[in-house]
């Protein structure tokens, strides 16, 4: 495999959307200048049916690796998964069986493949980690373990505030890292990708490579695609926008953040260049409508993922509905039974996932009925109505 050593596309894998590398920046470039195969790895545990955007900033990053031709591992947590990592978590994950995680990741290689190859002769590959995970005799585990002290895990935010609040923190949350460190020595990799979130997990496998395989790992950690707050985009805040959502709901959603994503969303979520993103964000800071570089955000994201002919369809239709105040022409219909209620429609024709999840978007004004918003649950329907859930949810009742 040919490895190129191009300096401007090295240079965009350093700097772009990067929040840390350890351990050093010229460390990591002096081994990409060297055109030796490396072989890195990105983790995903399987804790919901879906990757979100949040891990397709970084996986973006690793096919930056892959078309100068390293070697892509992406490993399945199917044994982390069941652990649950605490990271950023202020309570205890509810644990997992086998068979959910294995369920949950059934999709995962086929999300992915939207942004990494897996069919070329530098395919990526996929492993688990269950492979090496649940073969750990309890001997190896301790031995392991005597790499870290207490005081290392306790010095983590979560745990901190878990304490100040006398929250419990229970023993396997303290192996969680010691298991994702163990991966890299398993697969003897030379890197790991994740999300600066990760940056503990990951500088724990950097531990263990020294000790174990008396080798220097690379760890780059990616920035967060965060909302004003301070909240990541992703699964645990609700707001995540799903790498196998359709083109409808991507662009929609972008379209929903708050302005100040646009500029990092242009950096850590399309292939524009970067000075090309420079000058976006002196139109932002000029008084350019944020709704149209929003908008040009959500079509590039879209064409990311499907095509450019499919994105400026979906901005087609996101104008009509929106913009131009009319109603999409393709309205499914849903057949309703005699004496339904506004809450049991809801329900039964899947814009609402139960009665309670119905009542909630009632009391939010986010229920219409021929235009109008519904404020009793109580309410009858009739057919020929048609029901609008949000401002992208429509059915016409028959």
């Amino acid at each position: 495999m040919k490895i190129s050593t191009d300096k401007n596309k090295i240079s965009e894998i350093l700097d772009r959307g990067v929040e840390n590398i350890y351990p050093n920046r010229r460390f990591l470039e002096k081994r990409l200048q060297e055109g030796k195969q490396l072989t890195l790895y990105v983790g995903v545990d399987p804790t919901g049916p879906d990757l979100h955007i949040g891990h397709g900033i970084f996986l973006r990053k690793m096919r930056q690796f892959q078309d100068l031709g390293h070697k892509l591992i992406l490993l399945i947590g199917d044994f982390t998964g069941m652990i649950g990592d605490p990271t950023d978590k202020s309570s205890t994950r509810v644990r997992l069986t086998r068979e959910q995680v294995l369920k949950n990741a059934k999709n995962y290689q086929k999300q992915a493949s939207k942004l990494i190859d897996f069919d070329s002769k530098n395919k990526a590959e996929i492993r688990f980690n269950s492979e090496w995970l649940a073969k750990l005799t309890f001997e190896e585990i301790v031995e392991l373990s005597s790499h870290f002290t207490v005081q290392q895990m306790l010095t983590r935010d979560m745990f901190e505030k878990r304490m100040d609040e006398e929250k419990p923190i229970y023993l396997h949350e303290f192996m969680y890292p010691l298991m994702q460190g163990y991966d890299c020595v398993a697969m003897d990799v030379d890197g790991e990708l994740g999300g600066n979130d990760q940056m503990f997990n990951m500088l724990a496998g950097r531990t263990l490579m020294k000790a174990i395989n008396k080798k220097e790992k690379f760890v780059l950690t990616t920035k967060l695609l965060v909302d004003p707050t301070g909240k990541k985009m992703g699964k645990s805040e609700g707001n995540m926008i799903k790498l196998g959502d359709s083109s409808d709901d991507m662009f929609g959603k972008v379209m929903s953040w708050p302005d100040e994503l646009i500029v990092s969303g242009f950096e850590l979520i399309t292939n524009i260049e970067i000075k090309e993103i420079d000058l976006i964000e002196k139109e932002l800071a000029g008084g350019t409508n944020p709704r149209d570089l929003k908008a040009r955000l959500a079509r590039c994201l879209v064409e990311s993922f499907f095509n450019e002919s499919e994105a400026q369809s979906a901005s087609d239709r996101f104008d009509q509905l929106f913009k131009e105040h009319t109603t999409p022409e393709d309205i499914a219909e849903y057949k309703m039974k005699s004496g339904s209620n506004i809450v049991d429609v809801l329900v039964d024709s899947k814009l609402a996932k139960s009665k309670s999840d119905a009542r909630r978007l009632i009391e939010g004004k986010g229920v219409k009925l021929d235009g109008e918003v519904v404020v009793d649950g109580g309410q009858s329907v009739e057919p020929g109505q048609l029901l609008q859930k949000g401002k992208r949810g429509f059915v016409r009742l028959v």
